[in-house]
């Protein structure tokens, strides 16, 4: 390759990059106004760029949600990181997690749509959260070694409860006061060993 086309080809690639997170940041937009019903044309508009565009990037609406659900988690696994080094005691940074979790959950009404009405949208996202399953493991193994969770309790119960959340958050208009913040706090009761919940 000439030097001219090197120069060529690299903004073309930083353009392709730039194209599609805006296309994905239209997505979370328009999706959490419009639901997963949502048009790929509308996201196009919103991004500004063509629909063309949206669809080299993502050749169907599975693959787009598939982006936005990776990048979800992504958000989360990087909580869940932090909290192993917050301060505080093991069970506190646990429920630290958790309600960060679920106030940016309840940002992102889409996701909590698509994990609650479509799970299968958003492809292999799920099975690539190695990382966020051994860190919220570790959270949850602290504080159940601390003695402020039961004693059962076990790294499997946070997806749970998390999937539970984003069945709440839809159904109740994605956090009406009393709604997902009782649902926490039940939760979270839960897993504290008798004679502890709040």
């Amino acid at each position: 390759m000439t030097d001219l086309q090197t120069a060529t080809a690299r903004p073309q690639r930083a353009d392709a990059r730039r194209n599609r997170e805006r296309i994905v940041a239209a997505a979370r937009e328009v999706l959490a106004e419009q639901g997963i019903e949502a048009q790929m044309d509308d996201i196009a508009a919103r991004a500004g760029v063509g629909v063309g565009t949206v669809y080299r990037h993502f050749p169907t609406k599975d693959a787009l949600v598939g982006a936005l659900a990776a990048q979800h988690f992504e958000a989360i696994t990087a909580l869940a990181v932090s909290a192993l080094e917050a301060p505080g005691t093991p069970g506190e940074r646990l429920e630290g997690f958790l309600w960060d979790s679920a106030r940016r959950m309840r940002g992102d009404a889409a996701l909590a749509e698509i994990m609650t009405e479509r799970p299968e949208a958003m492809g292999t996202a799920v099975a690539d959260q190695g990382p966020l399953f051994d860190a919220t493991d570790a959270l949850v193994q602290d504080a159940v070694a601390s003695g402020e969770l039961r004693a059962d309790a076990s790294g499997a119960d946070i997806p749970t409860i998390m999937c539970g959340l984003g069945s709440v958050m839809t159904k109740q208009h994605l956090g009406t006061v009393g709604g997902w913040e009782r649902y926490l706090t039940l939760m979270l009761d839960g897993l504290r060993p008798p004679g502890r919940a709040t």
